[in-house]
């Protein structure tokens, strides 16, 4: 197990989910016992970390009380008594403080002994543990938590040490800044603030911030400037070496041929600029490639801006014919055109001028933007390495060179911050756009105002750096909230660039039509047609559904019209919307959405069978993958009218759909399609039908026209239906068709047909027949039965039927009084449906597990397990799970006696049951008997 205390108190176990723990005491006991893992902690240290100055009477027994309830989530044997205290049975390395502490010792000793490049992964490596207030969950270990937050300051402190001493003067600015601003009395920092600032070039800055810091020392603490600022202030003033490289070089430095001073900040590509610096260490050819306004330019002049020696910058974005390559070069080297008097002397061509001037020179050639001019850069590239052996290349652009000894390094968007992310501006495309912002309108800052717009914004634009640059320019004209809700319409709103940028660069619409341009006829073809895909598409797919061969996907993956992600091929968004454009615009959209629709069709038939087999974990991977291209396809095909297709499309994923938990989805997706078949039922396809009726119907809050149509189902079929093509549906029917009538002649038809029946399905028929004998008060035969529908389930290697049968067991149990039992198997229920991702078993196996505990009396471990249903049950819209996660909240707290919350729980429990759910009753049961033992006790108050 590892123990998380930097923040709030977490377990996880050996495969990384995370352990519940209970209430708030258990978390205070284990945060005290992980900080001295390994180590005795008193019983009078752990009672005063947990209570503060006002413990409880009894407090030895108080403190039994949570030291059980920690075993019971941890296991008896991690949790050691002894006659001074308790300890942790844990390795401290599994500790993240302990493990912080011991990281920032190393990384201080590997700074002292001059090793700033080990100083800095290790520091790095440390403060990554951290993650939010440390002991939050011990709030009265006030003085521990503060000596892990100094410690915390200094670890940053040295590594910024580290980073400085390794030459990173420009991208520590901002947030030494910050720094500074938070610990204003923190000379360490200020000292290294003036640093960072001088090898910055900014030296008048620097000065300003010894300054201000020496007032405030004065105003403050009436004190003057310590050794270390003192020190550091005299270096500015002498520009000391040792400070570092000053941003204008004296006579003799290393020259920068062409490489503009940027009048914006470098935002959020320090990983990067290092990969840059590394690879130009160990290549003569580094190429960066990406999508057009990926920032591959900037990138390059910042990683030129830090070479030690001489260089070049040669803009080719204005060159047009690939024979004035080597001019180009030339002219940014300044190296003047020949005058040759003599006419009968051949004048020489620029590449040999270029050959004889690079010559044994050592240099660093940035060649920037050269995609529509590939062959002429490559082959002078190639030339001049081949020639001049203390050479560098660095090259940008949308394609590789391809020439032996190229180093490419994918230069990909920005991070974007996924949907709901804590802290958005931890990601550098929220704060590229809040630096760009602001630059525009001024006070304009990210806050939890406005966070998810803007991160909605990256997102949308993928995190491309101009596109997030042109949209941050809107914000002059527009509110942020209009710059949001206009992006469906990006080309035509990002449309103010800088007035002296390249036109290419000064619309969203012209950074992609620049990459369009440069696509053969068979590239364009396949890049209109992949955009039918929503959630890109393996080779395969792509040929058959885009009618060409793969060799056309490689290349516009070579062109980084497409990325490559875990083999599939992917548009971003921006290139995708552009290029679905040209798709309208050739006519091809039905023609190309059929196919799309043939494919996946296929698909989904050739897989559900696979879904209910001991192959399922690989084939529920596969349907992962083509999840949202499989909803499209339902969804197109529903619009288009072709309503047959639609109806297969939806009734072949329904088991993956139920298995997954994607619920609310899919029942949306076949409300649409009940809609637009009204009255008609297609021929041939009355499983298909009732399937989609089945699918609305399963996320619950059905309206009279869906009732109409379950009872038109329940006349079309009844519980002992046995579907042909459609095996799930056996499942879901006998949700809502309801028990059989006569229990024992349902159980003599079971007997009958089950061995007629397919493997799967009669593995189903022995838990169906369990359940009958059980209402025919049977238990013994019930029993087997459920023994039997275990084992024919585990032959097949069908996780989900097994997990089904667990779950039965465990009801069987719990019936009967037998809690232990009941929670063993619902456990053993629960890490069945994990291993198989279904969140809606999951979220049952949570309740049945929470029932049993409610029962034993362990409510904490309980209404953590209900907690988590309800949670899982709420986002996959599973409204009869939540329901009973709601009543068992409810039956915890009554038992706690809190009656107004115990009332308020049942009551949305209540409202949240669906009507025509198969086990509605007996949660509707169980909530009024609470609300009637609610209204008893209120009485006899």
């Amino acid at each position: 197990m590892r123990f998380q205390i930097l923040g709030p108190t977490a377990v996880l176990g050996e495969d990384g989910e995370q352990v519940a723990l209970g209430g708030p005491r258990v978390r205070a006991l284990l945060t005290l016992l992980a900080l001295h893992a390994g180590r005795i902690v008193g019983a009078e240290q752990l009672v005063a970390g947990m209570y503060g100055p006002s413990p409880p009477e009894g407090e030895a027994n108080a403190l039994q009380s949570q030291v059980s309830r920690l075993r019971r989530a941890l296991g008896r044997h991690l949790v050691e008594f002894h006659p001074a205290g308790y300890r942790l049975v844990a390795d401290p390395q599994d500790v993240d403080a302990c493990r912080f502490e011991q990281l920032a010792r190393a990384g201080g000793q590997a700074l002292a002994g001059g090793d700033p490049e080990r100083a800095a992964a290790l520091l790095r490596e440390a403060l990554n543990l951290w993650r939010g207030t440390p002991l939050s969950d011990a709030p009265h270990a006030v003085a521990a938590a503060t000596a892990l937050e100094e410690l915390r300051l200094s670890a940053t402190e040295d590594r910024v040490q580290a980073d400085l001493d390794l030459g990173r003067h420009r991208e520590l600015v901002a947030e030494l800044s910050r720094l500074a601003a938070a610990h204003p009395l923190r000379e360490r920092l200020r000292a290294q603030l003036m640093r960072a600032l001088y090898g910055s070039g900014r030296q008048a800055e620097a000065l300003a911030v010894y300054d201000e810091a020496r007032k405030l020392l004065d105003d403050e603490l009436g004190v003057e400037p310590g050794a270390e600022l003192a020190a550091a202030h005299l270096a500015v003033l002498r520009a000391d070496p040792a400070l570092g490289a000053s941003a204008a070089p004296a006579t003799g430095q290393s020259s920068r041929q062409g490489l503009r001073a940027q009048l914006t900040s470098f935002v959020g590509r320090a990983d990067e600029l290092q990969q840059v610096a590394a690879r130009l260490r160990e290549h003569r050819l580094v190429t960066l490639i990406g999508p057009g306004g990926a920032g591959k330019t900037r990138l390059a002049i910042e990683a030129a801006g830090q070479e030690a020696g001489d260089v070049c910058f040669v803009p080719l974005a204005q060159v047009s014919d690939g024979a004035d390559v080597p001019a180009a070069v030339l002219a940014a080297l300044g190296i003047r055109d020949a005058v040759t008097h003599a006419s009968d002397r051949p004048a020489v061509d620029p590449a040999t001028r270029l050959v004889t001037a690079l010559a044994g020179r050592r240099l660093l050639l940035v060649l920037d933007n050269c995609e529509h001019l590939i062959a002429a850069t490559a082959e002078l590239t190639d030339l001049l390495l081949a020639s001049s052996p203390r050479l560098r290349v660095l090259v940008t652009g949308r394609e590789a060179l391809g020439i032996t000894g190229e180093s490419i390094l994918p230069v990909a968007p920005l991070r974007s911050p996924p949907p709901e992310s804590g802290d958005p501006l931890s990601y550098p495309a929220v704060r590229l756009f809040a630096d760009r912002a602001s630059a525009v309108a001024p006070g304009f800052a990210v806050d939890a105002g406005n966070a998810a717009q803007v991160a909605g914004i990256c997102r949308a634009l993928d995190g491309l750096p101009l596109a997030i640059e042109l949209a941050a320019a809107r914000l002059r004209t527009l509110p942020l909230a209009d710059i949001a809700a206009r992006l469906d319409d990006r080309f035509r709103l990002l449309t103010r660039g800088s007035r002296t940028a390249l036109p290419r660069h000064q619309t969203l619409r012209a950074v992609v039509a620049w990459s369009w341009d440069l696509l053969d006829e068979d590239e364009q073809r396949l890049a209109r047609r992949l955009t039918v895909f929503v959630g890109g598409a393996r080779p395969t797919a792509a040929e058959r559904v885009c009618g060409l061969p793969e060799e056309v996907l490689f290349s516009l993956a070579e062109k980084s019209l497409v990325q490559v992600v875990d083999g599939r091929y992917r548009m971003l968004d921006t290139i995708r919307a552009y290029c679905a454009e040209r798709l309208a615009e050739s006519g091809e959209v039905e023609a190309i959405r059929d196919a799309h629709a043939g494919y996946y069709l296929d698909l989904v038939m050739e897989a559900d069978p696979w879904l209910r087999t001991g192959e399922q974990l690989e084939w529920l991977a596969r349907f992962d993958e083509e999840s949202d291209d499989v909803n499209a396809a339902v969804r197109w095909t529903t619009e288009a009218g072709r309503l047959e297709v639609a109806l297969r499309l939806l009734a072949h994923s329904a088991c993956y759909w139920w298995m997954r938990g994607h619920r609310a989805t899919s029942a949306g997706l076949a409300a649409g399609l009940l809609a637009e078949l009204g009255s008609r039922r297609p021929p041939d396809l009355d499983e298909e039908y009732v399937m989609c009726v089945l699918v609305t119907a399963w996320a619950g809050g059905a309206d009279d026209g869906l009732r109409e149509r379950l009872a038109e189902v329940r006349r079309l079929v009844n519980w002992d239906y046995m579907p042909v093509r459609i095996e799930f549906m056996m499942m879901l029917l006998s949700m809502f068709t309801g028990p059989p009538g006569d229990f024992r002649e349902a159980f003599d038809e079971i007997r009958r047909i089950v061995q007629e029946l397919p493997p799967w399905q009669q593995a189903l028929s022995y838990v169906g027949a369990a359940f009958v004998l059980q209402a025919l008060d049977r238990p013994e035969e019930s029993l087997a039965h459920f023994e039997q529908s275990l084992a024919a389930f585990r032959a097949i290697g069908e996780r989900w039927g097994t997990t089904l049968v667990l779950s039965g067991l465990c009801e069987f149990h719990h019936e009967r009084g037998d809690y232990d039992t009941a929670y063993a198997l619902a456990d053993e229920a629960l890490a069945m449906a994990r291993e198989l991702g279904a969140t809606t078993e999951i979220a049952e196996s949570l309740c049945r597990r929470a029932d049993a505990l409610l029962y034993m009396d362990t409510t904490d471990a309980a209404q953590a397990d209900y907690v988590l249903a309800a949670e899982l049950s709420s986002r996959n819209g599973s409204m009869e799970t939540l329901a009973w996660a709601h009543l068992g909240l409810g039956e915890v707290t009554l038992r706690r006696g809190d009656l107004d919350e115990a009332q308020a729980l049942l009551t949305r429990a209540r409202a949240e049951c669906p009507d025509d759910w198969y086990s509605a009753e007996d949660t509707r049961t169980r909530i009024a008997a609470g609300l009637s033992e609610i209204s008893r006790l209120v009485s006899e108050r």
